[in-house]
Parts: structure tokens; sequence; C-alpha cells
């Protein structure tokens, strides 16, 4: 896959979907111009769900990592950039749906956890 042009803003999308979807607190995201993206291979193993009237889902046949959403009516693509390898040069602009957000997860607090470079050593701060 390859992109070739510029990103939208990277937006992290908390609604139940994108959560659900995922599996995890937030969807990290950023619009890619409609002729920007380009699959030379694998794009035969793309499959999609519409998550919602108008709305599809796109993710790999054989290992279901989500690539992109699309929308009817948008001239862009909702990328997932989990999937990307190199930085996007880009920093995150804001979060959405934060009304719908998991119960569980601070985004003040984030900020302020432990970060480990690796797994953490001590098996108490699991």
């Amino acid at each position: 896959m390859r992109l070739s042009g510029g990103m939208g803003d990277i937006v992290h999308c908390h609604c139940p979907t994108c959560r659900k979807t995922h599996a995890t607190a937030f969807s990290s995201v950023a619009s890619v111009p409609l002729d920007a993206l380009h699959i030379a291979v694998g794009k035969t193993l793309l499959k999609f769900f519409e998550s919602s009237p108008g709305k599809k889902r796109y993710f790999c046949g054989e290992c279901g990592s989500h690539i992109y959403a699309k929308r009817v009516d948008q001239e862009h693509y909702i990328f997932r950039l989990g999937t990307l390898d190199d930085d996007p040069k880009l920093k995150s602009a804001r979060h959405i749906w934060v009304g719908q957000k998991a119960p569980w997860y601070d985004i003040k607090a984030d900020s302020e956890l432990p970060q480990f470079e690796a797994w953490p050593e001590n098996k108490a701060s699991k």
C-alpha cells in the first residue's frame, strides 16, 4: 500500500462502533484523498462490512486488520493509522465522540501514566 498525497488531521474517534471494531479505547484515523491511496498487492484480499447506512469498513480478509472506511458521500477515505509502518509526520489534532468514550479511559490522565520503551521488566506493573 502506498499513499501519494497529504493526509488530513490525525483524529482519535471514541464512538462505540470504532471502539468495538478495533477492540480498543479509540481509533486513530486521518482522511486521505480517494486518488492518494494505492493498493498494489493484496487488493483482492480486502473485504468490507457496512457498519452504518452508507459507511463501509474495509479490512484484510486474511489478518483482519482494518485499513480504511468510506462513506458514500465523502471524497476521501477514513484511513486507519495503525496500519502505517512509517511516521506520517503529523500530530494528533483532536478527540471526537468523547461523550461516548469508554468509561474506563481517562484522556487527561493518559499523558501522566508511566511509559516504557518495551515490555516493563517489573511484572507487578502489568
